[in-house]
């Protein structure tokens, strides 16, 4: 299970050569068998939440003296208001539903189980018992009968804050919402506590709502795009760096002069005869639209001047952008890989998510300060929430390490394959299908090293957000310093783990075995490495500025329209981040492709010299490379020393 070694057999294992798809066997048995045992513990949690009534509670809800609503109910012992009939009160209704409580994570309010939620507002307690008498639910506390909602002095304390919000229960889960968005905005202003101007807040949540089709379809635009572009790489690979190249040039060009044209535009428009209100929105986009503008002049500077300093250092990156394109015609099922990863990964998390809230109702019976019921876990299991959130980690991560092995499998499959013709029918069902019968137990073991790195950042970060403005100067530094280098940590680990997986795709070994192999050559070809990252990885981060470059312009041309009533500052950000993150699940399995051919050429030219019986298994674009850099070597001396470094090919050691 450890990935120590006697030096002996390490020695052997450096001169032990590949041996590409000869042999298969199970790899890390007893880390997938420790993989099975924590799933069988998380659905352990599960089941105990289920079978403690937490399902029932969760699902129908409950009032705050533990009633479930909908069913009838025991009475609990010293609990006031206990053991009622609910059978008609299938809805939770909180006398002050807008009222949050963020340090507990709860509403600050009492709960009750009511027959119908109220669908318009009411604004006076005569309106709340016009209501409890027309729909037969009673609003106010059970003590307080209908009749008494206009005549009793303890109706505004029993009764809800006025005026009662218009809301709709929501589906399949019996709680009364509110629909207005002004009891929204006061959610979020309760979740946003840096926001100090609540006006500034309601305007942009009402940009917000105001541009949800907008967003709605700019955000399937990214998408778009995003295959759009991955279609285009299967046929112009060759002059894709050129392409992109000069698209983010005009792109950035083009977004900055936009930005600059409507903020001159909009500064020059008349403002006389303007509401108040429309003034302010005015203004705030006004001021939107110089900070947009000022960034994006400084980012498409920056851009140009690091595209000057590696304009050079492409050629590896162009063959091996040709092959990958290559990879995608023969693969093409390699396109979909993000839907199937982003569809596992949803369904955990929806479980993940239902099981959190299961273990937030779960646990006995216990009366509060107040006297009303909170269910709480006593004992060990009270730390099941640290087992669940470690979960959350590893099972994700397992996920993502499921993708890396199966693209890695295919892309050796086909790499590895001398007749293309003679490729499987499915590479990557066949890689699928490798992945389950013997590597499942590798991918468990990478992910766990993963887990054990990026759970003390997450707390480090917690801990760093917790005290922030508490800590002194010399903590934060601290604290801030440890978080990057575990981050660092991560990136490289993954890295690594990513061209283990190759190497266990190749020749089957465990997963230490692979990361110790993948590791030698990697140091090997160090500055080649340095290239490829650098180069390819900028080439492909150019892509996904062209995405979002591209649905950002579509956005501020769209949401430019309702600039008088419109906020439109948070609607852009949000496409923004949405069209990054879909054009970076695209656009990482084309970076995964790229970096499996790139170690699977620098073992074929270690092990292999093009002489017969050492025949290469490349691509011939590949070799056209090694010829091409063999020829800038001899013409190293006639002052070329630097490209021809840069060119100097991955010859077989004698």
């Amino acid at each position: 299970m450890g990935c120590c070694s006697s030096a002996s057999s390490a020695a052997q294992s450096s001169k032990r050569e590949w041996k590409p798809l000869e042999d298969r066997s199970c790899t890390d048995i007893p880390w997938l068998l420790l993989f099975i045992l924590f799933c069988i513990g998380m659905g352990f949690i599960c089941g105990f939440s289920v079978a403690t009534g937490a399902a029932a509670r969760l699902v129908s809800g409950y009032d705050s003296y533990g009633n479930i609503c909908g069913q009838k109910n025991a009475k609990l012992e010293g609990i006031p208001n206990s053991g009622m009939d609910h059978t008609h009160r299938k809805y939770v209704f909180f006398l002050d539903p807008c009222n949050l409580d963020l340090i507990n994570r709860k509403i600050k309010s009492v709960a009750l189980c009511v027959a119908a939620c109220p669908r318009q507002e009411l604004k006076t307690l005569s309106d709340v018992q016009k209501f409890a008498e027309i729909n037969g639910s009673a609003l106010c506390s059970y003590s307080l009968k209908p009749s008494e909602y206009t005549t009793s002095s303890k109706a505004p304390v029993l009764c809800p804050k006025l005026p009662v919000p218009a809301s709709a229960p929501i589906p399949f889960f019996h709680r009364c919402a509110p629909v207005n968005i002004s009891c929204y905005a006061k959610f979020a202003e309760a979740l946003i506590t840096f926001v100090s101007d609540n006006s500034v807040l309601h305007r942009l949540i009402s940009g917000v709502m105001t541009s949800k089709e907008i967003i709605l379809g700019l955000c399937l635009l990214s998408l778009v795009l995003s295959m759009i572009l991955m279609v285009i790489i299967r046929y112009i690979s060759r002059i894709l760096v050129w392409i992109l190249t000069i698209l983010v040039i005009l792109g950035s060009l083009g977004g900055t002069g936009v930005l600059w044209w409507l903020y001159a535009k909009q500064r020059k428009s008349p403002k006389e005869a303007v509401i108040p209100e429309q003034l302010q929105i005015a203004e705030d986009n006004l001021r939107a639209l110089l900070i947009y503008a000022i960034a994006a002049t400084v980012f498409t500077v920056i851009l140009f001047l690091i595209m000057l300093v590696m304009r050079k250092r492409v050629a590896l990156t162009i063959a091996l952008f040709h092959v990958a394109g290559k990879v995608f015609i023969h693969l093409p099922l390699l396109v979909f890989q993000p839907f199937w990863t982003f569809f596992a990964l949803v369904l955990f998390w929806a479980y993940w998510i239902m099981t959190l809230l299961f273990l937030g109702t779960t646990g006995s019976a216990v009366q509060n300060e107040q006297g009303f019921v909170e269910f709480r876990v006593s004992g060990p299991l009270q730390y099941m929430w640290w087992y669940h959130v470690v979960g959350l980690i590893w099972i994700s991560e397992f996920i993502l390490a499921c993708q890396q092995m199966t693209v890695a499998g295919a892309v050796v499959t086909y790499y590895f394959t001398r007749d293309k013709r003679n490729l499987p029918f499915a590479p990557i069902l066949a890689s699928v299908n490798r992945l389950i019968r013997y590597h499942l137990g590798t991918v468990a073991k990478g992910s766990f090293i993963i887990t054990l790195v990026k759970i003390p950042r997450m707390i480090l970060m917690y801990i760093h957000s917790q005290l922030k403005g508490k800590e002194n100067a010399c903590a934060r530094c601290v604290l801030k310093s440890c978080i990057c280098c575990l981050w660092c940590l991560e990136k490289c680990l993954n890295y690594l783990n990513q061209n283990a997986y190759t190497a266990t795709a190749i020749n089957s070994t465990n997963f230490c075995t692979s990361a110790k192999d993948a590791f030698v050559i990697l140091v090997e070809n160090a500055l080649r490495v340095a290239a490829i990252n650098t180069v390819g990885d900028f080439m492909l981060f150019l892509g996904k500025v062209l995405i979002v470059c591209s649905t950002g312009l579509a956005g501020i041309m769209l949401l430019n329209y309702q600039q008088d009533y419109t906020v439109w500052v948070l609607p852009l950000i949000i496409v923004c981040l949405f069209a990054f993150l879909v054009a970076h699940c695209f656009l990482s399995i084309y970076e995964m492709v790229v970096d499996v051919l790139f170690l699977c050429f620098a073992i074929d030219t270690k092990y292999n010299d093009g002489s017969p019986g050492r025949e290469f298994y490349m691509d011939k674009v590949l070799m056209e490379f090694v010829e091409n850099s063999r020829k800038a070597m001899k013409e190293a001396g006639k002052g070329g020393v630097a490209d021809a470094r840069e060119l100097k090919p991955m010859l077989r050691r004698r």
